[in-house]
């Protein structure tokens, strides 16, 4: 008689749940729309920015060979951004310019209003004079046929761009929709009197956060009963998502009658148990052609599994770059005793010693029922299996949450 298969370590765990996802589809989306989307494809510049040399100061415009202290200037016209001035300028003559005004035909400098007295239709420079051109050449932002790379998550600073590149409409990812089913005889939904052995679903609300914050549209399905019927009520209202996520199991055994009626569903396997704590019972397979993944009923183990597994499958689902989440070196602030066999994400707090350097306090409490201790959380300390305990100021790998 065999025993239970090897647990499985998190860095294998996670690259086989990856390889599980397929990237969404891609739609198009008004600029305002953009901000924290992925870009699905490379976009090049529609134009050149600026399209002509620009006045990068108020002053005026002259030719630069001409420019000495006591040099007099007339003023033949005025210019100023979205309204050109028609005519060139000559020898001794100058046009009044605004900042981003285009630089009139024949000059090639600007010279800055305080360095100029004006004296009816002339100008007189000054001493002192400002030794810039202050004139942005065409092209000084970008040209037309540059390009931005995909997949690439946008910033409000990358719509900008894309919107001065001339693009109206961009092809973005479709944000992966998730369906959340949380499963338990003993849950209630939030704002509901739970009865004398019930509890208030939380772990959806908090999984369904992580989720949305990594670009993803969660979807919380009302509570599935611990009965087949209401199982597979669940499983019918969560397709045509591109993830199921089930949150908790059954009251014979943890995940066993959602394995049950999954399989009967159709899934496939792909593995179950993690070496890992919070998080052992994490299981993960395909129904049909949807990916789907069984978190731990505990809010916390839930939770820690959301950041630690799908905030990079929904990095997967949005056709990003997808691996471990990046991690940090930070010092212990306080002493820590020796991990067990499976690798610990233990809840911690991060501060700055009198120094600067990042340090990181590892909660005492680490029971994976504990939300209060998770709130006040804003990493996670990662400990590897067996590690023997640590002292003060010894460094530890971390997490940001």
């Amino acid at each position: 008689m065999t025993g239970p298969a090897p647990l499985l370590t998190v860095g294998d765990a996670l690259s086989r749940l990856l390889a599980l996802m397929d990237p969404a589809g891609v739609e198009e989306a008004l600029p305002i729309e953009a901000a924290g989307r992925v870009l699905a494809r490379p976009l090049a510049a529609r134009r050149t920015q600026p399209p002509f040399p620009a006045s990068a100061m108020d002053g005026y415009a002259v030719r630069g060979e001409q420019v000495r202290p006591g040099a007099r200037f007339r003023v033949i016209g005025e210019a100023q951004a979205g309204r050109r001035f028609a005519g060139a300028v000559g020898p001794g003559e100058a046009v009044r310019l605004f900042t981003g005004a285009p630089v009139p035909r024949g000059a090639d400098r600007v010279v800055i209003q305080e360095d100029a007295a004006r004296e009816g239709d002339a100008i007189v420079l000054g001493e002192g004079l400002d030794p810039q051109a202050y004139v942005r050449p065409a092209g000084t932002d970008f040209t037309e046929g540059e390009t931005m790379a995909a997949p690439r998550r946008l910033s409000p600073r990358d719509v900008a761009l894309l919107a001065a590149m001339g693009h109206g409409r961009l092809p973005l990812r479709r944000r992966p929709v998730v369906a959340l089913i949380p499963t338990g005889d003993e849950l209630v939904e939030p704002g509901a009197a739970p009865g004398p052995d019930q509890i208030v679903s939380s772990n959806a609300y908090g999984v369904a956060g992580v989720l949305a914050a990594q670009g993803a549209a969660p979807r919380v399905l009302p509570i599935a009963r611990d009965d087949a019927p209401s199982l597979r009520a669940a499983f019918r209202a969560a397709e045509g998502a591109d993830l199921i996520v089930t949150l908790g199991g059954a009251s014979v055994g943890e995940h066993d009658l959602v394995r049950q009626v999954a399989g009967d569903a159709g899934l496939a396997l792909d593995f179950y148990r993690i070496a890992m704590r919070p998080g052992k019972p994490l299981m993960a397979g395909r129904m049909g052609a949807t990916p789907m993944v069984g978190l731990p009923g505990n809010p916390v183990s839930a939770i820690v599994c959301a950041h630690v597994f799908l905030r990079p499958a929904v990095d997967a689902l949005l056709g990003l770059p997808a691996g471990p989440l990046p991690r940090e070196t930070a010092r212990l602030a306080a002493p820590i005793g020796p991990n067990g066999p499976r690798e610990h994400y233990a809840r911690a707090t991060l501060s700055r010693g009198t120094d600067g350097a990042l340090q990181v306090t590892v909660a005492r409490r680490q029971d994976s029922s504990l939300l209060s201790v998770l709130a006040e959380a804003d990493a996670l300390a990662v400990l590897e299996p067996n590690a023997p305990g640590r002292n003060e100021n010894e460094t530890l790998q971390i997490i940001r949450m």
